[in-house]
């Protein structure tokens, strides 16, 4: 008679998973990918796109809320989403300074953050909760922010166009 195993799984593990194998190669590449020649510092293209103002940051955030909301549906709880959602805003918000931003996003790496996170909470065989509610209140919130730096994005743009059209017009 053969042996049969005694323990039984609820689920698979993270690394059997390939949609968390693929949130883990994306948050990688985001965050750690490349290496500085001769050095072990490590980054990815989170800090190179938000070089480009805006835009760069706009669409890494978007990448990383992609990465969660694939977290979420793979068994990430409500705790584990507001931490992972924490640490994407504190991403977002302080790469979004100028220079000292880019600074941060060299060192703060967001995405492979989370992808611990979820790994440990695996770990902890925890990975059955919903924190769907929660996203979604947070996806809220990340909305509201996007509306406020559009907003003043546009302001400050209005600002500066009235002010050279009235400095060029009085300089002549």
């Amino acid at each position: 008679m053969p042996l049969r195993p005694t323990a039984v799984t609820s689920a698979p593990s993270f690394d059997a998973d390939e949609r968390l194998r693929w949130v883990e190669r994306v948050a990688r590449l985001m965050d750690s990918q490349f290496r500085l020649p001769g050095t072990r510092f490590r980054f990815g293209l989170d800090p190179l796109l938000g070089l480009l103002p805006i835009v760069g940051d706009l669409s890494t955030t978007a990448v990383s809320v992609a990465l969660l909301l694939t977290m979420l549906r793979h068994g990430a709880s409500g705790a584990v989403v507001v931490r992972m959602a924490l640490n994407i805003f504190l991403d977002t918000v302080m790469g979004g300074i100028p220079i000292l931003g880019n600074v941060f996003d060299f060192a703060y790496k967001s995405n492979e953050r989370n992808v611990a996170l979820l790994r440990r909470h695996y770990a902890e065989g925890r990975h059955s909760g919903s924190g769907r509610g929660l996203v979604v209140l947070l996806l809220l919130g990340f909305g509201v922010v996007f509306a406020l730096v559009a907003w003043g994005s546009v302001a400050l743009l209005r600002w500066g166009w009235h002010y050279f059209e009235a400095h060029s017009t009085t300089g002549g």
